[in-house]
């Protein structure tokens, strides 16, 4: 469903099950991240309805998962970390094409942001799947149905933006240069990606 071309190690889940403190804050990160950047496109693009209309709900949502994860870290009686950076999203980041009209930069923009969700959704299947904590597990997988939608929503409003054939092949691009960007990445535990 997700087209992605490199799977995640399944190693992964192990290793983040070892430093869930860490998993957990880089979760929270992501999520007000995720807020921020669907903020950022409503500001930059408020002459696109279909903006406007819906991200001002995922932006909601995007709030209420940070503070979902914020009380996971309560729960289990740790703090939420320092924010670091993120090798993943800042690789992705350089893929971006620059130049050109409103609305191929605002596709950009929203195939960025597709290719994120859809990781997040694997990484987070993972997790429904393989993780030993069962409130974990369920957490996940609530969280993975959301992130599905939200990959779904940025690639349908690229494609009602830019013809359908057109940011297709574009994210055709996206998805193999997101594999060589995962195939270089260290397999690390602390991190959502």
């Amino acid at each position: 469903m997700l087209g992605l071309k490199l799977p995640t190690d399944p190693r992964w889940v192990r290793i983040a099950e070892k430093s869930i403190a860490e998993i957990l804050t880089d979760h929270a990160y992501c999520e007000q991240k995720a807020t921020s950047t669907a903020i950022s496109l409503i500001q930059n693009y408020p002459d696109y309805p279909m903006i406007v209309e819906n991200l001002s709900p995922i932006v909601k949502e995007e709030w209420g998962h940070f503070e979902l994860v914020v009380q996971q870290l309560n729960k289990r009686g740790l703090k939420l970390g320092l924010q670091r950076k993120d090798a993943y999203v800042n690789q992705l980041n350089k893929f971006i094409q620059h130049g050109g009209s409103r609305t191929s930069s605002l596709i950009e923009k929203l195939l960025f942001s597709a290719l994120i969700e859809a990781r997040s959704c694997e990484r987070f299947k993972l997790l429904s799947q393989e993780i030993n904590d069962q409130e974990l597990k369920q957490f996940y997988k609530n969280l993975m149905v959301s992130e599905a939608g939200h990959y779904k929503l940025f690639l349908d409003m690229s494609c009602n933006l830019g013809g359908k054939e057109k940011v297709l092949s574009r994210w055709e691009e996206w998805l193999k240069y997101e594999a060589e960007v995962m195939h270089s990445m260290e397999l690390r535990g602390d991190r959502i990606h």
